[in-house]
């Protein structure tokens, strides 16, 4: 067991790596899923956007079996079905069993997706919370990176069954990682006990941290989502347009901790938002306006990633000890509910416009309502405290 916060955040780091492995495994080897399975293009698409569907209903629940359960317990459970689901998928190639296998293990990523958030911030909780955070979404690129980089070999050896049992064989091991390795921190083992009651107050404040995560990744969304067809749009091969846009990923993945030690080194996190958002909305409105589009996608690299780390550290000003798990339940519930609305939206207005930038513009639009949702939120007094 760890009793250091580094080493604890080191094993929930690569915890939550399972979850952007398994997400972008389908991705990663879309054209075996062709050849082997007969899937279409629009089939796989399907199956990864079902993958976040089940948060929508779970994310609130998900909390509240932190609560009833033990945070370790409930993330052992969820890590058991992300692997249930994988095996599923694995040994049985029809559509329906394909589809049951994907939400399957969406719902053990989205409860788990909240009970560790609220395990970090039990550790982290006026120490270092925003460098803390940062570095644990950073999880998410590396999970992506490595599914990417090892996944197609696997896929192109051994088949597609062999990609969703690797991807579950890493999800064994963590839950023997979890099991081992994971306790919660000594200062919070007696503390004040759950509560299920938030209050107004502390709700409103919830529900306006969670739109402000939530626009922010809509932003953050567009990028991958649109930008590779508008630079296509503009005269790009596939391959040149997603090799260029994949440079926001690889640079933001260094911005991302920056952008959280430096809330925590200055102890301005509201600041870098607001500054990192308005030029993170600028320079996405200007990328389909722009010649100069290599300079402008490592600027939004570069920019993107600074207020990841400020914005989840917002949750340990909000949050008491006792409310955390019910309290990230409702963050997470209005966070997957705008990744729902908001590509599909953005998906919407590009068919209407007849242009992929004016998804992008969209994104933009998301990306500086977010300065504006923190105004409103400082007219609470749950974000104004002081962290527990």
């Amino acid at each position: 067991m760890l009793n250091n916060r580094w080493g604890v955040l080191t094993v929930l780091f690569i915890v939550r790596a399972t979850m952007a492995v398994q997400f972008s495994s389908l991705g990663a080897v879309a054209p075996l899923l062709s050849r082997e399975l007969g899937f279409s293009i629009a089939d796989v698409g399907i199956l990864i956007g079902l993958y976040h569907a089940p948060g929508i209903a779970l994310a609130l629940p998900g909390g509240a079996f932190g609560q009833r359960f033990g945070d370790k317990a409930t993330v052992l459970g969820a890590l058991a079905l992300m692997l249930a689901g994988g095996v599923l998928m694995a040994l049985a190639p029809s559509w329906p069993l394909q589809i049951t296998g994907r939400l399957v293990a969406g719902a053990g990523a989205a409860i788990m997706s909240v009970v560790l958030t609220k395990m970090l911030t039990d550790w982290f909780a006026g120490k270092e919370t925003a460098t803390a955070m940062a570095i644990f979404i950073n999880s998410w690129p590396v999970g992506i990176a490595l599914s990417l980089l090892l996944l197609p070999l696997l896929g192109t050896r051994l088949g597609v069954s062999a990609v969703h049992l690797g991807v579950a064989a890493f999800i064994g091991s963590c839950m023997l990682l979890l099991g081992v390795c994971y306790r919660a921190p000594p200062d919070t083992v007696q503390s004040q006990p759950a509560s299920r009651h938030l209050g107004r107050a502390v709700v409103m404040a919830l529900v306006t941290a969670g739109l402000i995560w939530g626009f922010f990744n809509i932003g953050v969304a567009m990028i991958f989502s649109f930008g590779p067809s508008m630079l296509v749009e503009q005269g790009w091969s596939i391959a040149a347009a997603g090799s260029a846009i994949s440079i926001v990923l690889w640079i933001s993945a260094v911005t991302v901790p920056l952008g959280g030690f430096l809330a925590d080194r200055f102890r301005r996190p509201q600041q870098i938002i607001v500054v990192s958002c308005v030029a993170f909305g600028a320079l996405l409105l200007a990328l389909p306006r722009s010649g100069a589009v290599i300079a402008t996608v490592m600027a939004l690299g570069a920019i993107s990633g600074l207020p990841a780390g400020p914005i989840m550290s917002l949750l340990a000003k909000v949050l008491q000890p006792g409310t955390r798990a019910i309290g990230m339940g409702l963050f997470f519930t209005v966070f997957y509910v705008c990744m729902m609305l908001g590509p599909a939206a953005a998906g919407a207005i590009g068919k209407w416009a007849g242009s992929a930038a004016s998804a992008l513009d969209f994104g933009a639009a998301m990306i500086l309502a977010c300065p504006l949702l923190l105004w409103l939120g400082n007219r609470f007094p749950a974000f104004t405290t002081k962290p527990a």
